[in-house]
């Protein structure tokens, strides 16, 4: 199945609380037990503005759907073509 990468505009997400950022995660989980076991939530990333997640879904259509019906930014959805980490160099 597909990797997908997800770049999501949110101003101040770095200033979040871990109380915060708990409460938020709670809508994108609710919408996956809505849309079924396609499509998978692997981990995000915070930055200062921004939030990079990580997804396993079928198509990049399943992922906007996901971003609209939670009602979340998906500025940029990028599949994931390779991985590579320190291992590759070996």
């Amino acid at each position: 199945m597909p990797r997908f990468v997800i770049e999501r505009e949110i101003p101040g997400a770095g200033a979040l609380t871990r109380a915060e950022l708990h409460a938020i995660s709670q809508t994108p989980c609710g919408v996956l037990r809505e849309m079924g076991p396609q499509v998978q939530w692997v981990r995000s990333h915070v930055t200062a503005d921004k939030v990079y997640c990580e997804y396993i879904a079928p198509d990049e259509a399943s992922v906007r759907q996901h971003a609209r019906l939670g009602g979340f930014p998906a500025n940029a959805v990028n599949r994931v073509m390779a991985t590579i980490d320190p291992t590759t160099a070996e």
